[in-house]
């Protein structure tokens, strides 16, 4: 199951389904048998600021969060992996300068943030290499041809 939770403010630019169905595609890359679920949050830089501060120690807004968790939730009967936060308007200036709508831009930071709830990452070229290569695959997957360029 995929909780998703937009603040007010964003709410009637959000069509979740998009969203679900961006994660749902990723969740394909999920090394683990069983169905699992996950929380994404769409909010505002301040949000965002403060949990990057208080998580990373980094005194800044982002794109997106990852929070892996990782457990059986009882309440589910599956494993829960964790949240991904978004913010949306570093998603829609992010849009702007690549050149594609913000819904696209959400889509792939969804795809980005759930593939950090897999266990994939980007610390070293080769995690990269094989974590761009997924995400591409689940945008292509999803009808998305869009320039991510380097992150």
């Amino acid at each position: 199951m995929i909780f998703i939770d937009v603040q007010d403010s964003y709410r009637d630019s959000i069509i979740e389904d998009v969203l679900l169905r961006a994660a749902e595609y990723a969740l394909q890359f999920d090394k683990k048998e069983g169905s699992a679920s996950l929380s994404l949050r769409i909010t505002d830089q301040n949000e965002m600021r403060t949990l990057n501060q208080q998580y990373r120690g980094l005194d800044k807004s982002t794109d997106v969060l990852s929070f892996p968790a990782d457990f059986l939730d009882p309440d589910l009967g599956s494993r829960y992996l964790g949240d991904v936060v978004i913010s949306f308007p570093e998603a829609a200036a992010q849009a702007e300068k690549r050149g594609h709508g913000v819904e696209a831009e959400l889509q792939l930071l969804v795809v980005h943030g759930v593939l950090h709830l897999l266990g994939y990452d980007h610390g070293t070229a080769q995690e990269k290499k094989t974590m761009w290569e997924l995400q591409d695959r689940v945008l292509k997957d999803l009808g998305l041809d869009i320039e991510v360029g380097e992150e």
